[in-house]
């Protein structure tokens, strides 16, 4: 079965109900997990703006790798700098540089405007990566 889980963290409750299926399979399995968070900014006219600070980038892969290890799952983790444009081929080329079989992340369900000018990380990994994805609601 899966044997190297990348999961996709963005501190959302979503992102949360991410890492506890991830926990999950990995303890049924034994998959080792790369914790993977972006750091995003967005261009605004002709400047980057930081959409996070590095302490609450660095808290998100902090409380991700802490919950995946207290399971007993073996875990590293990346944190990475990018724009919002490229958070979709950044998590796929982090999954192929991990030599991951599994791609866990989290839908953000939102109306279909809003889809349209803003589509969806998830959406956009899972039409493309090769790799197999799986779309983990948060949990309440």
């Amino acid at each position: 079965m899966f044997q190297r889980i990348l999961v996709a963290v963005d501190g959302s409750p979503a992102g949360r109900g991410a890492v506890e299926t991830t926990t999950e399979l990995a303890s049924l399995t034994g998959a080792a997990v790369r914790v993977l968070h972006i750091d995003t900014s967005d261009v605004v006219y002709d400047t980057v703006v930081p959409l996070e600070d590095d302490p609450a980038a660095h808290r998100t892969v902090r409380d991700a790798v802490s919950a995946l290890r207290r399971a007993g799952v073996e875990t590293d983790s990346e944190l990475l700098d990018g724009l919002v444009s490229d958070v979709a081929p950044a998590v796929e080329d982090a999954a192929r540089r991990f030599g991951a079989d599994l791609i866990v992340v989290s839908p953000h369900h939102r109306g279909r405007l809003a889809s349209w000018f803003t589509p969806s990380v998830s959406d956009a990994i899972a039409r493309t990566s090769d790799i197999a994805v799986l779309l983990a609601p948060g949990r309440n």
